[in-house]
């Protein structure tokens, strides 16, 4: 029985899906002076994306929503404010996915009310069309129906969660072989980790 939708994302998607948006922002016109990632999720995307675009000032930010795979709290949060001074820079704020676009709008309101940048506009790899309450301005893969998106740098957090899922009672003793099967039934995809590992880091937690 599926649990959940499991989209297990590889490292040449992510260069290739960063790329494609650093195109679509730089042939939009759109140059921005500094980039902001939302940490954490956003950080490789807005790597590669101002390689792209020759952006050098790269920021971030950290924003608290996805607290476990798949689990949000109920409301985006900035962790840690900051006040650096954006005044007359364009700044392209830069997250892995837009589900809710909770954690972009909150950064965007965010920056304007205490930043004071000329002007800001967003980006993400993904769009959940059919949850997001926010649309970025730029984004290159349009996802129609919900779907957990397990991205290579977050395999470990996200295998060890959904795992936790299929486990009744954390200390049971467990048949690796057996979990195996039923993570593949419940999600979809083949564990990226090797499952005896995953059960070692849950076990010493």
């Amino acid at each position: 029985m599926v649990l959940m939708k499991v989209k297990l994302v590889t490292w040449e998607e992510i260069v290739n899906w960063s790329y494609s948006l650093g195109r679509k922002i730089k042939s939009s016109g759109y140059n921005p002076d500094v980039i902001i990632a939302i940490a954490r999720g956003g950080l490789v995307p807005a790597r590669l994306v101002a390689d792209v675009l020759g952006v050098i000032d790269v920021l971030s930010i950290k924003v608290e929503h996805w607290i476990k795979t798949a689990e949000h709290v109920e409301y985006a949060r900035i962790k840690y404010p900051f006040i650096v001074d954006l005044t007359g820079k364009k700044v392209l704020i830069i997250d892995d996915i837009c589900d809710t676009g909770d954690s972009l709008e909150i950064t965007k309101n965010y920056l304007e009310k205490n930043n004071k940048p000329k002007e800001i506009k967003t980006a993400t790899m993904q769009y959940i069309e059919k949850t997001a309450k926010f649309e970025p301005d730029y984004y290159v893969d349009i996802v129609k129906e919900w779907t957990w998106y397990m991205y290579p740098w977050n395999y470990w957090e996200d295998e060890i969660n959904l795992v936790r899922k299929l486990i009744e009672k954390p200390n049971a003793q467990v048949n690796a072989e057996e979990l195996k099967r039923r993570f593949i039934e419940a999600y979809g995809i083949n564990p990226p980790i090797n499952i005896e590992e995953i059960l070692s880091e849950i076990r010493g937690s």
